[in-house]
Order: C-alpha cells, then sequence, then structure tokens
C-alpha cells in the first residue's frame, strides 16, 4: 500500500491591531494635503505631480478589502511617518518574525496532535524575512526545541504552496518524517503607506501547517496532498527592489521602488487566465474535472481576481462557500491567504471531498495542491 501524504495541522494568529479603510484614508489623505501645501510650487510648475486623494469606497470597490491586521499599528498613521514604529531587538532576543511564526505554529502542531520532537524539519516561507541569516526557521527550531533542520524560502505570494510542496516531496523521499511548514507575513514594513494605490493592500498574520506520513497522523482533521503543481515567469510587474546591495549603490533606501509596487491592471490582465488555466490543468492530470472540488482556497489578494478566476474555472460564479473570501478582514497576506482561507473554512467537509489551495503573485508565481478530506478520527 502506497504511503499517503498528508496535511495533519493549520495554525493561524493574527495580530491584536487592526486598521480600518477609514482610518488608513483620514491618515493618508492628511499626508497627501501636507505634501500638496508645502509642494503647492512645484505642483503648480509642473515639477512635482500632487498627490491624489483615496477614500474607503475607493479601496472596497478596487480590491474588496475593507480592514487589516497590523503586527505594530503606532507610526502608520502618523502622516509624518506613514511606517510602522517596530523597535529594535538585541541579537539575544527572539526576532519579530519567529515570535508570530511561533504562534502559528504552536497551534498547527496542537491540531496535528504533535509535539516538537515529532517534527525533524521546519521550513519558514514567506514573501520577506526581516533578516538573511541566520535562518528564521533555524531560530524557530531552536525555540521550539526541534531536532533535524530548517530554512526559510521566498516565493514571494506562492511562498505557502510552494513551501508546502517542498514539505510533500520530503516527506515522501523519506528526507524527513514530519514538517512544520510556517509562513510569517509580516508585510507592513514593505507597505508605502504614502502611495494611493497600494497604501490598502497588505496585512499581518502568520499561518502553518504540518505536512506527515500518513501513517503517523492522528489529527482529527487531515487531508492527503493528491498532487501538487507550480510554475513560475518572469516578469517585473510586482517588485520590491529593496535588498543588500542598496545601501552599496547609493540609492534612497526609502524611494518608491524599494517598496511592493506593481502594473496592477497587467498583473489582472494576465495573472487571472494563467491561474485558471494552472487549475485546470492540474485537475485533469488528475483525471479531475472543476465540477469535482466541494472547495476552493484561493489566493487572497483582490475579490475581483477571484471572482474572474473561479469564473474561468467553473463556468459560473463560486458560491461564498465553495470559494470563502477572507480578505475583507485580512487584506492581502502575501503567501498566507489560502492558508488563512483553508485553515477557517476546512473542518465541514467531509470524508472524501476534494479541495483545491492555490496561490499566484509576484514572479509571476502560482502554486497548488489538490486535497483530499480523511476520515475523522
Amino acid at each position: 500500500m502506497t504511503t499517503k501524504i498528508v496535511i495533519s495541522g493549520s495554525g493561524l494568529w493574527k495580530p491584536s491591531h487592526i486598521i480600518t479603510n477609514e482610518e488608513l484614508v483620514e491618515a493618508y489623505n492628511g499626508y497627501a494635503a501636507k505634501f500638496n501645501s508645502q509642494h503647492a510650487g512645484d505642483i503648480e510648475d509642473g515639477k512635482v505631480s500632487a498627490k491624489p486623494f483615496s477614500s474607503a469606497e475607493f479601496i472596497e470597490k478596487a480590491s474588496g478589502i475593507k480592514a487589516r491586521y497590523a503586527y505594530i499599528k503606532d507610526g502608520i498613521l502618523d502622516i509624518d511617518r506613514m511606517r510602522p514604529r517596530i523597535p529594535e531587538r538585541t541579537e539575544g532576543e527572539l526576532s519579530h518574525q519567529a515570535e508570530i511564526a511561533l504562534n502559528a505554529a504552536k497551534v498547527a502542531l496542537t491540531e496535528a496532535n504533535k509535539s516538537p520532537s515529532d517534527i525533524d524539519a521546519v521550513i519558514v516561507s514567506c514573501a520577506y524575512t526581516e533578516r538573511y541569516y541566520p535562518a528564521i526557521a533555524i531560530e524557530v527550531q531552536h525555540a521550539l526545541g526541534i531536532s533535524g533542520f530548517g530554512f526559510d524560502m521566498l516565493v514571494a505570494c506562492s511562498a505557502a504552496t510552494f513551501a508546502l510542496q517542498r514539505a510533500y516531496e520530503m516527506v515522501a523521499s523519506g528526507t524527513a518524517k514530519s514538517v512544520l511548514v510556517i509562513n510569517p507575513e509580516l508585510t507592513s514594513p514593505q507597505v508605502n503607506y504614502q502611495d494611493r494605490d497600494s497604501h490598502f493592500i497588505f496585512g499581518d498574520v502568520s499561518t502553518a501547517t504540518v505536512v506527515e506520513s500518513s501513517e503517523t497522523c492522528n489529527s482529527k482533521h487531515s487531508y492527503e496532498i493528491l498532487g501538487t503543481k507550480a510554475i513560475t515567469l518572469y516578469s517585473n510587474n510586482i517588485r520590491s527592489n529593496f535588498g543588500y546591495i542598496t545601501n552599496s549603490t547609493d540609492a534612497d533606501p526609502y524611494a518608491a521602488d524599494k517598496f511592493f509596487h506593481q502594473e496592477g491592471r497587467s498583473v489582472f490582465k494576465e495573472v487571472c487566465p494563467m491561474a485558471a488555466k494552472h487549475i485546470v490543468d492540474q485537475l485533469q492530470e488528475l483525471q479531475m474535472t472543476p465540477n469535482d472540488p466541494a472547495r476552493w482556497w484561493l489566493h487572497q489578494a483582490n475579490l475581483n481576481m477571484n471572482l474572474l478566476i473561479s469564473k474561468r474555472i467553473l463556468g459560473r460564479q463560486a458560491t461564498a462557500e465553495e470559494a470563502p473570501i477572507v480578505l475583507d478582514e485580512f487584506a492581502n497576506t502575501a503567501s498566507a491567504g489560502s492558508l488563512i482561507a483553508f485553515n477557517l473554512h476546512h473542518k465541514d467537509l467531509n470524508e472524501g471531498d476534494i479541495g483545491v489551495i492555490c496561490s499566484f503573485g509576484a514572479g509571476y508565481s502560482i502554486g497548488s495542491l489538490v486535497l483530499r478530506k480523511c476520515a475523522i478520527h
């Protein structure tokens, strides 16, 4: 009998701080008014572009986002700062990102009925890490007392699905018996809160999953991984140019291109058909049709993207039960979005039900897993 590889536990941690669209708009518009006043002469002479104003209605119509969680709210709404005021920690203290990673990891371990001694590999995979070395995964491994190894991965909004694929391969090959995958998405430091078109997009959160063999699984809710699929296609349409050589180029570390920026219309036009085709192709490879999955846990970047992708796949609008939306509460949480949807909307499925986790984003990158609900223990 072939050993099955399963997701046996899922964890979600969210910050206590919430920023509503209304709060964010009030701060941004205050900043824009101040900027326009200070640069009135240059704006009149055509040397500087005036900052456009925003509204909560604009944000919700453009994205479906109503609010977002912030790891540190202080500073973001200060029109003289417009970025979170995150206190520096000493090298002997637990890093900020390791802290939120641990919060989600502990929940996932509990859900999987696992202790740290049962885990022998840790993958931290997200859009950004707060430092390059030592790896955040190794810091988390040390904090939990896990033997084995850990490493970090960066694949922007597809980091979680790509890491789950690595975990699946590691368990299948015998490299590890149980893998803890964590997505500590501390995105707020990379948001340009002075840019009307992107200041509302991201929120902070952390998710985690446990991947193991069905032979060692003893959790109440588990999902067999029937298949994984990943694809990348290079594009500059979603980009951040901040990096370790910024200091050597003498570039302005606070310049707009050093933060998240995108060509939103191009992304929408190009990624939606790519993601839909990717999912349909994977289902066909598994001898399934789009009618087989009962649940679609899609990347949570933009409501309109999800509606279009599901319509391309199903030939109709997916219901809220079929393709749950969480971005209204969480905003875009980079790679964690589809895992938040999975975490909050999986326990109601019945044994044998099929579900699809899919992410898509910068790179371009698309990752997906087709799952089947196992018997409830």
